[in-house]
């Protein structure tokens, strides 16, 4: 992927929502097996959520949208799982591009490609270039995506430059690492949401979460919607983002 654009500059200041919202969509399989059904039912519903919650965002403003769609990590599941959720994938991107393409939605890829079906990644590609010079909303999707992964392959970039005698070591701070990310020139999330109750990333943006608002909600991603998109945004408004600093009223 290319590293060309300078990371965006980070800062305190924001307007009364979320600029960028990022969201690890969790609990099909379990909103799935407390209805009886199969799980790739359950993943079936998660892709209605996310059309629902593609809508929602762009009616809100949000300018970017992350999705944590396949992880690194899922490759240990069943191959009959793998093979639901690619399935799912391909018939999201040839039954919905036309869509997002019209409503100006960007759809961006961050992880690894390499290894995945020749299929997969024409389709990936086909979705970030039809939609690449759209403006409304950039939806960033996950797919086959670690976070120390990500940071990994960073790191390996920067490690030839240096073995190539094109950049010294001593130039290398954290600025420059996220400079060699997967979409540097995307904001770091103001807001990372969490469905079916559980508390943690799961090397989910790591890097860039160091100062995002956490907001973890007991449902399960196909009951998600775009009431709780807002309510998951009211509890963000009513945090104060200090970003290392000191709570206004304790500075002035």
């Amino acid at each position: 992927m290319s590293n060309a654009a300078a990371p965006v500059t980070q800062g305190p200041d924001r307007s009364d929502g979320p600029v960028h919202v990022a969201i690890i969509m969790d609990g099909n399989g379990r909103w799935a097996a407390a209805r009886g059904l199969p799980r790739a039912e359950g993943h079936r519903r998660g892709v209605e959520a996310l059309r629902r919650v593609v809508r929602a965002a762009h009616d809100l403003g949000i300018r970017y949208l992350t999705i944590f769609s396949f992880s690194s990590e899922n490759w240990s599941r069943p191959a009959s799982e793998i093979g639901d959720l690619f399935g799912l994938l391909r018939r999201f991107i040839r039954n919905d591009l036309a869509t997002l393409h019209g409503d100006g939605v960007r759809v961006r890829v961050i992880g690894e490609r390499a290894g995945l079906e020749s299929d997969i990644c024409a389709l990936l590609n086909e979705a970030e270039e039809l939609t690449r010079d759209n403006t409304k909303l950039n939806l960033i999707v996950a797919f086959n995506y670690g976070s120390r992964q990500e940071i990994a392959r960073a790191a390996q970039r920067l490690a030839r430059e240096v073995a190539e005698g094109r950049r010294d070591p001593s130039s290398i701070d954290a600025d420059t690492l996220g400079h060699y990310l997967d979409a540097p020139d995307i904001p770091d999330p103001d807001l990372i949401i969490r469905t079916s109750g559980e508390q943690r990333l799961s090397n989910f943006l790591m890097w860039q979460s160091a100062y995002s608002e956490l907001v973890f909600l007991p449902i399960h991603w196909p009951d998600f919607d775009k009431a709780a998109l807002e309510g998951a945004i009211a509890e963000y408004a009513r945090r104060e983002r200090r970003f290392g600093g000191l709570a206004a009223k304790t500075a002035s």
